[in-house]
């Protein structure tokens, strides 16, 4: 009666293993829901990354409130993407002082750096340049002001810089170079660089021209659901029932379009089904098909997630909190209760009753 999410252990295992051979000093990401899998299972698998030899040394949470959830099962140290601020319990967060000592802010302004090292004097910090993203980040007479600050505080211990680039096609590298000579006109002594969104060929080239800079990346998406194939998303049919056209149903009495079967499953709002952020998307292809979806949801007939024999069903209304109504028109092959059905999900908004692990 769930909405699990079952992955094929030893491929799933194999990947995580490759991938972290082939971008060495890899910072995995757990965060939000876990990428589905969970905050916990995920810094149990970067542990087991790292005593399986990889290099793996780090891990990033989004925000300080995510630090209970890895810390006692994850023994490295601890980055939060989310920018210090004042109103933030950093050192003063209720962990004992061997958690604290291995959580690493990062640190977008100069007011925040100089308040955070007020507080904490021997904290560990990552100064956050700016990028064309422009979501967080210090300019580069802000980065050389902290250098500064950073040397009337030589306690604090300068973990490198920041970069979280734009996801957007085209290489990076140009923009990187930039933002390194600025890292080096600070003169605070940066040594480590820590970068997203990156592809494979713009880490190795960066690598091969700024040798003097460990480079980092900060990878969660292609490291945990990098390998589709060894995931695979069910839900349960919880009933069937036969309709007729204009036989009324649903919490808003809503009418069959024609003959068919109603079909109750598990999985609804609670779980993130029917929820969709904006993409993005520009394209021509892109807008067409919103324009196409908001038609059907204007006449009643909306894609679901939800496939059977290979074909993606329509929502009878829209999901309920922990189960969903489909509508399967007559000639169709109509599952049995108890059955499972495929479903196609965003994993990284998705809320799972169960996650199986097999082999």
């Amino acid at each position: 009666m769930s909405l699990t999410l079952t992955v094929d252990g030893p491929r799933w295992r194999a990947h995580l293993e490759s991938f972290a051979d082939t971008h060495p000093g890899i910072v995995p990401v757990a965060k939000g829901n876990g990428y589905g899998f969970t905050l916990g299972r995920l810094a149990r698998k970067a542990q087991w990354l790292r005593d399986r030899g990889h290099d793996v040394t780090t891990l990033a949470v989004g925000t300080y409130d995510e630090i209970g959830e890895v810390a006692s099962r994850w023994a490295g140290d601890i980055l939060v993407l989310t920018p210090w601020r004042p109103f933030i319990e950093s050192e003063t967060v209720p962990f004992d002082a061997s958690v604290r000592k291995r959580v690493i802010h990062t640190v977008s302004r100069l007011v925040d750096l100089e308040q955070l090292l007020t507080d904490a004097p021997t904290a560990r910090v990552l100064l956050e340049r700016t990028t064309s993203m422009k979501r967080h980040g210090m300019s580069s007479r802000e980065l050389w002001e902290a250098g500064e600050v950073l040397r009337r505080h030589p306690d604090a211990r300068l973990e490198g810089i920041a970069l979280h680039l734009p996801l957007a096609q085209g290489s990076h590298l140009g923009e990187v170079a930039r933002l390194l000579t600025d890292a080096v006109a600070a003169d605070c002594g940066i040594e480590t660089v820590w970068v997203s969104h990156l592809t494979d060929g713009e880490l190795a080239t960066l690598r091969q021209q700024y040798g003097d800079f460990t480079i980092r990346p900060r990878i969660g998406t292609q490291l945990w659901l990098g390998d589709r194939g060894a995931l695979q998303v069910t839900a349960t049919v919880l009933d069937v029932h036969p309709v007729e056209r204009g036989d009324i149903f649903g919490y808003r009495t809503r009418t069959a379009p024609k003959s068919g079967h109603l079909l109750v499953v598990s999985g609804g709002t609670a779980h993130g089904i029917g929820l969709e952020a904006p993409t993005g998307e520009s394209s021509i292809k892109a807008r067409a098909a919103t324009l196409a979806r908001g038609g059907l949801d204007a006449v009643g007939f909306v894609r679901s997630p939800y496939s059977i024999d290979g074909k993606q069903r329509l929502f009878a209304e829209p999901p309920h909190m922990q189960a969903s109504m489909l509508f399967l028109p007559h000639g169709a092959r109509v599952p049995e209760v108890g059955d499972r059905i495929q479903v196609r999900v965003r994993y990284t908004a998705t809320s799972f009753d169960r996650v199986v692990l097999e082999g």
